[in-house]
């Protein structure tokens, strides 16, 4: 009876100990006596006891923050940048044999990266080309983790502290920067206004009777307004053509 019952126990005891099941985002990195095997999975995985040693690796897409980081600009401006990297396992072999800890070396080698490409960079490059800063990253990182089976996809710069003395120079220099482009644009209609005037002039000497008529239309607009009184001076030239027809009538009396 104590046989069958310590039977049972090492059975248990190696079922426990060679029995792994891995989920379909997994991979298990097998070790035998030291040496890898390969990795498996997903699935059931049966372990030879005290000989096999199982390391498990996810495959699934890791998102990873970056500290905030001191940057000195190329133009010596002092900046705080922190960004998010996304990056995969691809070769689970590889991220357990050629780095001890893959997340916390991608982690330190990009905390080093993102200073190191920020401080090559001008401030005004650093907030404009944001994109290109991004690509610069991923690319390197990308490169210096392909030996350990990493796969860095995406890198962004999430946020730039600048400090207070430049940001108030740059408000400074964004409100000179419209009230200059306000003078452009007021300087280029009037410009443009004083064109369209001197061809309405020629127009007006051309036809003066022109002249009559936006006088008259002058006149209906005021009327329009809630005026008590208007004083409003009327040019000779208006009653022109009526003393020109009474000169003409005399004319044919006489």
């Amino acid at each position: 009876m104590i046989t069958i019952i310590a039977g049972l126990i090492l059975l248990v005891f190696f079922l426990a100990s060679a029995i792994r099941i891995l989920n379909e985002y997994e991979r298990g990195v097998i070790f035998r006596l030291g040496r890898v095997i390969g990795a498996k999975g997903p699935g059931l995985i049966i372990l030879i006891p005290i000989v096999d040693k199982m390391v498990k690796v996810s495959l699934r897409l890791i998102t990873m923050d970056v500290d905030p980081q001191d940057v000195i600009t190329r133009d010596n401006v002092s900046v705080k940048v922190n960004a998010v990297i996304y990056f995969r396992v691809m070769d689970p072999v590889n991220s357990v044999i050629e780095v001890e800890n893959y997340m916390y070396a991608t982690s330190q080698l990009a905390q080093t990266t993102l200073r190191s490409v920020c401080g090559q960079a001008e401030l005004d490059v650093l907030l404009s080309e944001r994109e290109q800063i991004n690509s610069q990253l991923q690319e390197i990182l990308d490169a210096h983790t392909d030996p350990w089976g990493i796969k860095v996809t995406t890198v962004e710069v999430k946020h730039i502290d600048l400090p207070q003395e430049m940001q108030r120079a740059m408000a400074k220099q964004a409100e000179a920067e419209r009230e200059r482009r306000a003078k452009v644009i007021n300087a280029e209609g009037e410009f443009q206004a004083s064109h369209k005037l001197a061809e309405a002039a020629t127009i007006i000497q051309e036809h003066p009777v022109a002249l009559q008529l936006r006088y008259l239309q002058t006149l209906r607009e005021i009327s329009a307004e809630n005026n008590s009184t208007t004083v409003f001076p009327i040019p000779i030239d208006l009653f022109k053509p009526f003393l020109s027809a009474v000169d003409r009538k005399k004319s044919e009396e006489d």
